[in-house]
């Protein structure tokens, strides 16, 4: 697998980027910080996603942007494929907004099917492509400092072993459960034969041959019985046909009684109905007549001259009509009238505005023309201060005019003095104390002489160096005395003119605050007086603007007013308006009350015509009734004549005799039933049993198959689980031993001609460092550069594992080392770059991306990339070098 491109945009601290990578050794090189780890960070999270990173997702997303992408082109396998990831932060939480894998043989999308597939492809996740192929910056001591049992998992994970284990594992359930179900089976098995025993002691066949013959002869009775109740249910149904016929008469004849009085009773009652209709026939036409009064009275009081209907209801539209006209001249008179009422209000506060902004602009000019007068006298006091500081820089220059020295050698002239000052009391001071010395040794010398001998030795003085020296050195204390006085009086001279210079130096910096002081107040003069002449304009401009406002509010006075009075005149033609309409609504009640009595009237006469029409129906109705009361009785009259008493008491008879032996044969053949239910139950029952029976001879037989299956599954499943266990011992022993020999091939080639000789790698993935005597050491035990080193010979052998395989070469990820110098030092990093060419050249990695800000690394490299961070920005770019270009750095 090689990495083509990587293009980044808003990933981490990188705006923009987009490097191609070439195969070979590819050095990312730059300052710390300035975001190489971010490019190969970017390949891997493009890889395997959120699973690549220990941040969050919104943590990839550069600061102040909504959403990053991640672009990776690469091969794998000699086929062209490229991922596109991108991540959106504009939400709670970051999310993923696309994830599209690329491949030969189709497209994948999603987080989850991108990561499988991408797992698949190079037969590892992203905890194995990180102890595998990338060595993470700060993580280069990870395999050295885990403990045998996590390297071990690790390893084991890397070359495809953990399945063996999970294989294992899973045989391993497989045999427990056939063992759970065998043994669950066999206790069925046993279950089965004691009920096949227990069923087999019951003489089944014996019991069913009993039962069934007695079945026969119940059958038999239960028939011969029906027959005979057969006949008796024959004899009686006879009989009851004429008890039914008999029944049937009588049933008529009292139906045709009662209809014969239902009818005579309707026939009264609709009578009895057509009186009381021509009673109401007469309230109505007196109602009628009544209406029609009262119609003639409503007409007399409205302009009409009949009551027609077509009349009233033209009348009734036309004053509708007018009625409408007055409601829209009503209306329209409101908006008027509100709309003028409106105009006036508006208009008054717009004078109201007008002359509050008249008032500011007074206001305004007033305050403006105080503030001038103000400037004025602050002008005038200015000038005056200003004249007091030319007076003072005038006396403090006749101070200079007066002294031998200008302004501008008054610090130089201060510290000649001081120098000299110093000079003079250091010279008077090695003159206070030479003298005191010279009158020290005088005092002695003279003490000497006058004593006349040496208090210590006692030996005559006289014409000794002492004695003899004592006028010269009376003479050089005259001297030493008279140069004394000199100095002192040097002294208090220097210290006036010391006083003097001060004095200078203090009229220096006075004279330049005053000038600066007089320059400041010059300025401010020329600052008042500049706005002078623009604030009196601007006061005549604001009085001017006064009147002018005032004369416009006046005129939205006016205007207000005149709006005042349109809206009076609207609501005056509103009232008018209201008071005809009121009179329309009046008469348009009048015209309805006329309809209204039309249609009272038309209604009266329809009920008249409805109830004449129903008096004559009730008259047909009776007639028809009359006549199907004279059939009935013809018919009443036949029925009695018809019935035969004697026949009927003989059907009476044999009916009683029939019943009584039905009733007899019925009792008998319900117990026979019941016996033959029984006999058919304990049949049916026995033949259940032995169905049972049958059944678990079956199940026996069948279990007892899966028996035997089930050992042999049994068997299978420990042979299984044996066979993985042993497979993984194998092939991990055969691993080791690989390991083992990469590992120490690498390890020659970086510590040869150092005090290590080789290393141990057990079968527990323990590692064992020997030395050149053959003491052992840990690797724990070994300097930071050199456990850094040994644990990128160990990565670099597993590497070199996983590329050739166990069967053969198999297709692996790019070499990467993300700061791999951290912990070497430069002999170290000497031994590094002979690994890197190792890998390169004898090994065959077709690819090895390095990560470093160490200069000695950009020797090794095939193609060399420049990361650097913008100081301003903190964005980095990156920046492809020229092969020639590298070789020369």
């Amino acid at each position: 697998m090689k990495f083509q491109r990587v293009r980044l945009e808003n990933f981490k601290c990188y705006d923009d980027a987009d490097l191609r990578l070439a195969p070979g050794v590819t050095v990312i090189h730059g300052l710390n910080g300035s975001g190489k780890s971010s490019l190969l960070e970017g390949c891997f999270f493009a890889l395997y996603g959120a699973r690549a990173i220990d941040e969050t997702l919104g943590d990839v997303v550069t600061l102040g942007a909504d959403d990053c992408t991640v672009d990776l082109w690469f091969t794998h396998a000699g086929e062209e494929y490229h991922l596109t990831r991108r991540v959106r932060a504009t939400g709670e939480r970051a999310t993923t907004a696309k994830c599209v894998l690329e491949t030969p043989t189709g497209t994948f999308e999603g987080a989850r099917d991108v990561r499988a597939r991408i797992t698949e492809l190079l037969r590892m996740d992203s905890e194995a492509f990180v102890n595998c192929a990338y060595v993470r910056q700060g993580e280069v001591n990870k395999l050295i400092n885990a403990t045998a049992s996590d390297r071990q998992d690790m390893l084991d994970d890397l070359l495809q072993l953990g399945k063996l284990e999970t294989y294992r594992e899973r045989a391993s359930d497989a045999r427990v459960g056939v063992k759970r179900v065998r043994n669950g089976k066999q206790e069925r098995l046993e279950q089965l034969d004691e009920q096949i025993d227990e069923k087999e002691s019951q003489d089944l066949h014996e019991r069913l041959n009993g039962l069934e013959t007695e079945l026969n002869e119940v059958q038999s009775d239960i028939e011969r019985i029906e027959d005979q109740q057969s006949t008796a249910e024959q004899t009686r149904d006879q009989a009851e046909s004429v008890l039914d016929e008999y029944e049937e008469k009588q049933t008529e004849l009292a139906e045709l009684t009662e209809d014969i009085d239902s009818l005579e009773t309707t026939i009264t009652e609709a009578e009895s109905e057509r009186e009381q209709l021509k009673d109401e026939l007469s309230e109505r036409k007196s109602d009628r007549d009544s209406l029609r009064a009262d119609l003639d009275e409503q007409v007399t009081e409205t302009e009409l001259d009949s009551a027609d209907r077509d009349a009233v209801t033209a009348r009734i539209d036309e004053l509708d009509e007018r009625g409408e006209e007055l409601r829209s001249r009503i209306e329209s008179q409101k908006v008027e009238a509100q709309k003028h009422s409106g105009e006036a209000e508006s208009l008054t506060e717009q004078a109201e505005d007008l002359a509050s902004r008249v008032e500011t602009k007074r206001q305004s000019a007033a305050e403006l023309e105080s503030e001038l007068a103000d400037t004025r006298e602050t002008i005038a006091e200015r000038r005056e201060k200003l004249s007091e500081i030319d007076d003072e820089i005038e006396s403090v220059e006749a101070t200079f005019e007066a002294a031998e020295i200008d302004r501008d050698g008054v610090d130089a002239h201060r510290e000649s003095v001081a120098t000299e000052l110093a000079e003079t009391r250091q010279r008077v001071t090695e003159l206070e104390t030479r003298l005191e010395n010279e009158r020290s040794s005088l005092a002695e010398a003279e003490a000497l002489l006058e004593e006349g001998k040496c208090p210590e030795c006692g030996q005559d003085v006289t014409g000794s160096p002492h004695v003899e020296s004592i006028e010269d050195d009376r003479e050089r204390i005259a001297d030493l005395e008279a140069d004394l006085a000199d100095a002192r009086e040097t002294v208090e001279r220097l210290e006036d003119d010391l006083e003097a210079a001060e004095e200078l130096a203090e009229a220096a910096d006075r004279l330049a605050r005053l000038r600066d002081n007089r320059s400041t107040v010059v300025q401010l003069i020329e600052e008042k007086e500049s706005g002078l002449d623009d604030d009196e304009e601007r006061v005549d401009e604001l009085r001017a603007d006064a009147d002018e406002l005032e004369a416009e509010a006046d005129a939205k006075r006016e205007a207000a007013e005149a709006a005042r009075e349109r809206a009076a005149e609207c609501r005056s033609t509103i009232g008018e308006c209201n008071q005809e309409h009121q009179t329309v609504k009046e008469s348009i009640a009048q015209l309805e009350g006329v309809l209204e009595l039309l249609d009272g009237i038309e209604n009266c006469e329809n009920d008249i015509e409805q109830l004449r029409s129903r008096r004559a129906q009730l008259a047909e109705v009776n007639d028809e009734r009359r006549e199907r009361l004279a059939e009935k009785r013809e018919r009443k009259q036949e029925l009695a004549e018809a019935v035969d008493e004697s026949r009927v008491e003989e059907a009476r008879s044999e009916k009683e005799r029939a019943e009584a032996y039905v009733e007899k044969a019925e009792a008998k053949l319900a117990e026979l039933r019941e016996r033959r239910d029984d006999l058919q139950s304990a049949i049916g029952g026995v033949r259940s049993e032995l169905d049972e029976l049958e059944s678990l001879r079956e199940r026996r037989a069948s279990l007892a198959g899966t028996l035997d299956r089930l050992e042999q599954l049994y068997d299978e499943a420990e042979q299984l689980q044996e066979m993985y266990g042993t497979l993984r011992a194998q092939l991990r022993q055969r691993n080791v031993e690989t390991l083992e020999r990469m590992l120490n091939e690498t390890f020659e080639l970086v510590y040869q001609n150092d005090s290590y000789s080789h290393i141990e790698l057990d079968g527990e993935y323990e590692l064992t460092v020997y030395q050149k005597d053959g003491d052992p050491l840990e690797p724990e035990q070994l300097s930071g550069g050199e456990r850094a080193l040994f644990n990128l010979s160990l990565r670099c052998a597993i590497y070199r594992l996983l590329a050739e395989g166990i069967e053969g070469s198999a297709p692996m990820p790019p070499l990467i080392l993300d700061e791999p110098t951290v912990f070497l030092d430069s002999g170290h990093v000497t031994r590094l770059l002979d690994l890197i060419e190792y890998m390169r050249d004898e090994v065959g990695v077709e690819q090895i991306l390095v990560v470093s800000h160490d200069d000695e690394l950009v020797g090794a490299a095939d193609d060399l990339v420049r990361v650097e961070k913008d100081a301003t920005t903190n964005r980095s770019r990156v920046e492809r070098v020229e092969a020639t270009v590298a070789e020369l750095v």
